[in-house]
C-alpha cells in the first residue's frame, strides 16, 4: 500500500470512528448487551476445526489465540418477523474493558465496517425468526474487543454488543485451585494460586506492570482483579501469587440447575409438563427449592452455559422453536429483594425478562421466559438495592468449596511505548473435574 493510500485509509477510519461513536441513539456499553428485545439467543464462539453445527460448539468461550485457524463466529436470531440487514464493527478495549485510544487501522486489517450477509429463515417453528451468522474478522493485536452490531437501515440503532479476547502467549502461567486456606472459609470458598514466568519478555517493572484477571465459569460478574505478587524472584524472572489476605479467593457457589427442552414431544430431564398451543408451546420446569441449607450434591453441568439443539432434526440453528419456559421456586417471600432466574441465556443480567413474581396462593416465585430449545443451566439470584446494590446467589443456592468450576487467567501488559493493553497470556484451569 502506498503512503497516500495509507493516509486516506487512516483518515477515513478516524472519521468513521468519530461518526460511529457519536451517532448512537443510546450509549454503547462495553459489555454483553442485547439492545433490541427482538434479538435473542446470541452466541459467540470459536469455530474449532470450522465446526458451526454441533450443539456443544458454543460451550467454548470467545477467547482465541491470535492468528488461529479457528475463527470466532457470531450467531443470533431476530424474532421481529421481518428481514433486517445488519452491519458489524470492532471496538478495541483495555484490560478494564474501557475503549482504548487506538485507531481502527492499528488493530484491523481492513475497513472496520462489515455487512452480515449470511442468514436463514426458521423451518417448522411456531415462533418465526431469521437466524444470522457472521464470521468475525481477524485482528492484528492481542487484547480485548467489543463486537458491535447495528441496524444497516438505521445505523444509530444498536442491536447487540459482545465481548471477545485474543491472546498471544508471551509469558507462561502456572495455576492451581484449592480450598481456601482460611479456616473460616475453607468449606465455601476456592483459592487460585499463580506463578508467572516472564523469562525472555521485556518488562520494566514486573511487580507493577502485569494486570491479572481471574474469571470463574466464563462470567464477567465473577472475577478477581487487582492481584499483586507475594514474591518476586528477579533472577528466575518469576512472580508468585500466593496471597495470605484472601484476595485470590472466590465463593465456590453450587452446581448449576438445568433442564432439557430439546424435544417437546415428550418430557425430558427436569421438565414437569409440556403444553402445546397453536401459537407457541409452554414447558414447565420442575418446581425448585432453595439449596443453601443442606449438603453439597454432586452432578455434572455446563458451568452456567447452554447449548441449542433440536432432537428431531439435529439442526437447532433454524429448527429449534422458541418455548415459553416457566420456572417455579417454592420458598417464602423475600421482603428485601427481588428474585431472578439467572443464567448465560440473559447475559447474567437482572431485568424484566428474568424477574420472578411472588404468588402468595402457591407460596412460590414464578417467571415465564421465552427460550430457544436446548439444554440450559441456571440459578436463582436475589437482587437488593440497599444498603448497597448487591446480587446474591448464595442466599438460595449456597456456596460449597467442592463445587466443580472452570477458571480462566488473563494476563495483560502494556508494552514500553505502547498505547493499549495487550493480552500476553491466557490459561484455563479446572477444579473438581469429573469427566
Amino acid at each position: 500500500m502506498t503512503a497516500p493510500n495509507r493516509y486516506v485509509l487512516f483518515l477515513t477510519s478516524w472519521l468513521w470512528a468519530a461518526v460511529f461513536g457519536s451517532l448512537f441513539a443510546q450509549p454503547l456499553e462495553t459489555a454483553d448487551v442485547n439492545y433490541d428485545t427482538q434479538i435473542q439467543t446470541v452466541l459467540l464462539y470459536p469455530a474449532i476445526g470450522g465446526d458451526v453445527t454441533s450443539p456443544g460448539r458454543t460451550l467454548n468461550p470467545p477467547v482465541t489465540e491470535l492468528n488461529t485457524d479457528s475463527p470466532l463466529v457470531l450467531e443470533f436470531d431476530d424474532l421481529s418477523g421481518d428481514y433486517r440487514p445488519f452491519r458489524a464493527r470492532l471496538v478495541h478495549c483495555n484490560a478494564d474493558w474501557q475503549k482504548s485510544v487506538l485507531n481502527d487501522i492499528e488493530f484491523t486489517y481492513e475497513f472496520n465496517d462489515y455487512p452480515i450477509t449470511e442468514y436463514q429463515v426458521s423451518m417448522g417453528t411456531k415462533v418465526q425468526y431469521y437466524h444470522y451468522r457472521f464470521q468475525v474478522p481477524k485482528v492484528k493485536l492481542p487484547g480485548n474487543y467489543i463486537l458491535v452490531v447495528v441496524n444497516e437501515r438505521n445505523p444509530r440503532q444498536l442491536i447487540l454488543s459482545r465481548r471477545f479476547s485474543t491472546y498471544q502467549n508471551r509469558v507462561s502461567v502456572g495455576a492451581a485451585v484449592q480450598f481456601s486456606s482460611s479456616p473460616q472459609r475453607q468449606f465455601r470458598d476456592q483459592q487460585i494460586d499463580l506463578t508467572l514466568n516472564y523469562k525472555g519478555y521485556q518488562v520494566i517493572s514486573p511487580q507493577d506492570d502485569f494486570k491479572i484477571i481471574i474469571r470463574q465459569n466464563y462470567r464477567d460478574d465473577r472475577t478477581i482483579t487487582g492481584l499483586k505478587p507475594t514474591n518476586v524472584r528477579v533472577f528466575d524472572q518469576v512472580l508468585e501469587y500466593r496471597l495470605f489476605d484472601l484476595t485470590n479467593t472466590i465463593p465456590g457457589s453450587n452446581e448449576y440447575r438445568f433442564f432439557d427442552t430439546r424435544t417437546v414431544l415428550s418430557r425430558s430431564n427436569f421438565v414437569d409438563r409440556i403444553v402445546p398451543r397453536e401459537d407457541k408451546t409452554t414447558a414447565y420446569v420442575m418446581i425448585d427449592q432453595p439449596r443453601s441449607i443442606g449438603g453439597y450434591i454432586q452432578f455434572d453441568d455446563f458451568n452456567g452455559r447452554y447449548v441449542i439443539d433440536h432432537r428431531e432434526t439435529q439442526n437447532g440453528s433454524v429448527s429449534a422453536d422458541y418455548i415459553e419456559t416457566v420456572f417455579t421456586l417454592k420458598t417464602a417471600e423475600l421482603p428485601d429483594g427481588e428474585v431472578y432466574v439467572n443464567g448465560a441465556f440473559n447475559n447474567w443480567r437482572q431485568n424484566d425478562r428474568n424477574r420472578m413474581t411472588y404468588d402468595p396462593a402457591s407460596g412460590s416465585y414464578r417467571a415465564a421466559i421465552l427460550l430457544k430449545q436446548g439444554v440450559y443451566n441456571y440459578v436463582y439470584a436475589v437482587a437488593r438495592t440497599s444498603p448497597q446494590p448487591l446480587v446474591d446467589e448464595s442466599l438460595l443456592e449456597g456456596n460449597f468449596s467442592q463445587t466443580e468450576n472452570d477458571y480462566e487467567v488473563f494476563v495483560y501488559h502494556r508494552p514500553p511505548a505502547g498505547r493499549a493493553d495487550q493480552l500476553v497470556a491466557y490459561r484455563k484451569v479446572g477444579f473438581g473435574k469429573r469427566r
